[in-house]
């Protein structure tokens, strides 16, 4: 055991050394920057995705004229769509600028589209510009989800690489309980549960809580901007661009909150890649002419598409299936937010258990889930409490393999383009998401129950094959995996 890591002055620091001394620390010297900040940051963005969720009804209601509670559904396409495309160029565009320009100013970059988006839909006063709000928001959601992880990543010890990730993701999935609970309470009418929520505050007096959510969603996005001017530096970028002194000051400083709580191990041998900054278009080039990386963005890119299609099919579709099962709308939305909890408790168990597989087994374990839940709410869901069982599995199901996922395709690529292949792999993906939104979902109420959800639930079988195929990431330093 050790107090301190052997040096010969920080501006003579070896980078494989840093790396070594990074690896070794515990999740308590890094979980202000790794959970707080970036958790808080994640906590945003997912408010920012599941916000409209509920309150669109009632958005819809005031800035579009002749939209009705009856046809809003109907207006929902084009803000979501657009908000896909939004999320498509943060993830190509924004998150390589943090390969460049490092992950901190990277994030506050994309974290600025997130207070703008939401203060634009917040004041919109007609559709089209509550349609532009939505588009911006959609950008930061791309570009934060891949430098975030990227960030939390690169924090992570080998061996805890997916945990921290999911830890992380935990946040995510309060923000999007919080989305969708104060839709419930703040643009919904009160009545008893299950046909809604009784605290609901809704009603003639009281038709502006969608402005609520959304200038809340603007507070907290300038929140998370101020809590991101105090994150430092992730130390593997410093290392890859040759800044080995504020590194070693970044990782210092880590220690010395971790040596508070006892003594740290000495610092395994590590190895680090030699200073190799590159721009946007290089980060591109280099990842397309590099045959191992070309082949795992391809690969990754699959798996995204046809997960997201599942993701984005039961998100835009579940309600319809469940109106087909004798269920109101306003039950049928009450047992899709029940499944909500499922999503919370997945977040949890992925904390707790994302290092017990390999990244890619989580994928068959969620399919099955989700097939699993399929089947409860289409042959049992006319019963309200199955109905509530098969909801909770598969927003379980459909979101597990999402946190280590997530840790795989950041570890997939190197420092110097590592944001750049999240985004790549991740924005084009959410295409998939967006053929859930225009294709699938529209099937749906076609088809009778059980074929509309095994449709809806068969896109992630086909990823979950398509991963058996990626490299090997647990308990492998990023050095090894992605050289």
């Amino acid at each position: 055991m050790s107090s301190a890591a052997p040096r010969t002055g920080p501006e003579h620091e070896p980078a494989a050394e840093i790396v070594a001394r990074l690896e070794r620390l515990p999740r308590r010297a890094l979980a202000g920057a790794a959970t707080g900040v970036v958790g808080l940051a994640m906590f945003v963005i997912f408010y920012g995705n599941f916000d409209i969720n509920v309150s669109f009804i009632q958005t819809c209601v005031a800035v579009r004229p002749g939209c009705t509670p009856g046809t809003a559904q109907g207006f929902l396409t084009l803000p979501v769509c657009v908000y896909l495309a939004g999320y498509l160029l943060g993830g190509l565009f924004v998150a390589p600028l943090s390969d460049r320009f490092g992950r901190r100013n990277a994030l506050l970059v994309a974290l600025s589209f997130s207070v703008a988006g939401s203060l634009v839909t917040a004041l919109a006063g007609d559709y089209g510009v509550f349609v532009a709000g939505r588009a911006i928001t959609g950008v930061a959601m791309g570009a934060t989800l891949a430098i975030g992880n990227t960030y939390v990543g690169e924090l992570a010890p080998a061996a805890a690489r997916a945990r921290y990730t999911a830890i992380t993701f935990v946040l995510c999935t309060l923000g999007a309980m919080v989305g969708i609970g104060l839709g419930l309470v703040l643009t919904t009418e009160p009545a008893p549960f299950p046909a809604g929520l009784p605290i609901a505050v809704a009603g003639p007096g009281f038709e502006q809580g969608w402005r609520w959510i959304y200038w809340l969603a603007f507070a907290l996005a300038a929140l998370a901007v101020l809590a991101m001017l105090r994150l430092p530096e992730s130390p593997r970028w410093l290392v890859e661009h040759g800044r080995l002194a504020e590194a070693d000051a970044v990782v210092t400083r880590a220690e010395a909150r971790a040596l508070r709580r006892g003594p740290l191990t000495d610092p395994a041998p590590a190895t680090a890649p030699p200073a190799r900054p590159v721009g946007t278009a290089r980060a591109y080039r280099d990842l397309l002419r590099d045959s191992r990386y070309r082949r795992r963005a391809l690969l990754l890119v699959a798996m995204w598409f046809f997960g997201y299609a599942t993701v984005f099919g039961y998100s835009t579709g579940s309600t319809v299936v469940l109106t087909t099962l004798h269920f109101t709308a306003p039950v049928a939305g009450m047992i899709s937010a029940v499944g909500g909890i499922g999503f919370f408790v997945q977040g949890l168990f992925s904390a707790r258990f994302s290092e017990a597989l390999e990244r890619r087994y989580w994928l068959p374990v969620g399919a099955a889930l989700t097939v699993l839940g399929a089947v409860v709410i289409a042959t049992l869901g006319s019963s309200i409490g199955w109905a509530f069982a098969g909801s909770f599995l598969v927003f379980f199901g459909f979101n597990v393999w999402v946190p280590p996922t997530f840790a795989l395709s950041a570890e997939s690529f190197p420092t110097r383009i590592r944001s750049a292949g999240f985004g790549l792999v991740d924005g084009l993906g959410v295409l998939g998401g967006a053929m859930g939104v225009l294709v699938i979902a529209p099937l749906v109420p076609k088809l009778a129950p059980l074929p509309a959800l095994l449709l809806v639930s068969g896109f992630l079988v086909v990823a979950a094959a398509l991963a058996q195929f990626t490299p090997r990431a647990r308990n492998r330093a990023l050095e090894e995996l992605s050289p």
